[in-house]
């Protein structure tokens, strides 16, 4: 077990001095990632879940001086380098995923609502992550900067990423062209959600495919589709359409790669009302189609039960109160660890995470399965 975490996690340096190091650090991830997939949601209950296991952990790591101690997690957790231990992540859900080739990749940003520390000023740790649409994992995560938001975030999340082939979609905050020129220049596409922080562009997009649609399509090459759900006594009917007429766009050279243009409709019908909305976006496709689209845009819009929802409902995460150095961060990141690797099984086990996670812990053959040994 220890020689699969290790050979990803083999180069995270330890923060340790060498001569304070009582515990292998590879012996140490290893308890924590399987604590967390199996219920642990903090120092002292991973110390816990690893001395109930004691006996089944000495059959696969070192251990010579037995399970460490909360504090040795807390400490060791909190200090290990956050972008160090992202790389080798990313290195891990690359390896699970077989790559991010044609894949759809919403980033979308989350905030660790009890991560705020008002005794030292430091304001709640917000992560954005790089969501694996196809695969559900995810590929990468990275916190803002203090006193920043998610454009300074985004660009260092792209460079540990391998965009060769995929489509990146981000809402309007990263609509940005800084953003789109790096996709682009890592090999990726781009679809943008596009809104009034750029105000000039989304007024004449949206003049342009409001009256492209209000012609019925006469004049403009516009490709149409639509879709229809239900659930619950509420009925969504999704309309997109779509064109690669962008030559009369003035400032087009300003966005790279810039192919396309893009409205869906989502008109809500509920108790007995309708409501109705239109959304915008831009993007490098100048040849993937209305349909094609309309999956990307839908597969960004769908993060927030997939990955966010799951994070705060079966892990917890907006309760968490773990302050300390790097532990917030680090502690989102195993989470996301046991999240994709508990997404990933779908063979053995049909039910939710939360329930994933109790046979986990109950079956070590399980786990074993769920770590992917």
């Amino acid at each position: 077990m220890a020689d699969s975490i290790l050979e990803h996690f083999g180069e995270l340096p330890d923060p340790r001095r060498q001569a304070g190091r009582r515990h292998y650090l590879s012996d140490l991830l290893t308890i924590a990632i399987c604590a967390v997939i199996c219920g642990a949601d903090d120092f002292e209950s991973m110390a816990e879940f690893g001395r109930s296991k004691w006996e089944w952990f000495k059959e696969y790591l070192k251990l010579p001086h037995g399970i460490p101690s909360h504090d040795t997690f807390r400490r060791v957790i909190a200090a290990l380098e956050p972008e160090a231990f992202e790389r080798c992540f990313v290195s891990w859900m690359n390896a699970l995923a077989g790559g991010s080739r044609a894949q759809v990749i919403p980033i979308d940003g989350k905030t660790l609502r009890r991560s705020f520390n008002r005794a030292s000023n430091k304001a709640a740790v917000h992560m954005v992550s790089a969501w694996a649409a196809e695969n559900e994992l995810v590929f990468g995560q990275l916190a803002t900067d203090a006193k920043s938001n998610e454009i300074t975030a985004i660009p260092r999340l792209l460079e540990l990423l391998d965009l060769r082939g995929a489509t990146v979609t981000i809402d309007a905050e990263g609509c940005q062209k800084n953003i789109a020129r790096k996709i682009v220049d890592q090999g990726g596409d781009y679809v943008l959600a596009l809104k009034g922080n750029q105000p000039t562009m989304f007024e004449e997009v949206q003049l342009f495919l409001d009256d492209a649609i209000n012609r019925g399509d006469k004049g403009t090459a516009l490709e149409f589709h639509q879709s229809v759900e239900g659930d619950h006594g509420r009925i969504e009917t999704r309309r997109l359409w779509w064109t690669p007429e962008v030559d009369w766009f003035q400032d087009r050279s300003q966005w790279a790669g810039l192919g396309s243009f893009a409205v869906v409709e989502r008109e809500r019908a509920a108790g007995g009302q309708t409501t109705c909305e239109r959304h915008y976006f831009i993007s490098s496709h100048d040849q993937c189609g209305a349909e094609f689209m309309a999956h990307a845009i839908r597969s960004h819009w769908r993060v927030e039960n997939s990955l966010h929802w799951c994070l705060d409902v079966s892990f917890g995460e907006d309760q968490c109160r773990v302050r300390i150095g790097h532990a917030p961060e680090n502690l989102s990141r195993l989470r996301r660890i046991a999240l994709s690797l508990l997404k990933r099984e779908t063979k053995v086990c049909k039910l939710g995470i939360k329930n994933k996670r109790l046979r986990a812990g109950w079956d070590h053959h399980y786990l074993l399965r769920v770590l992917g040994l």
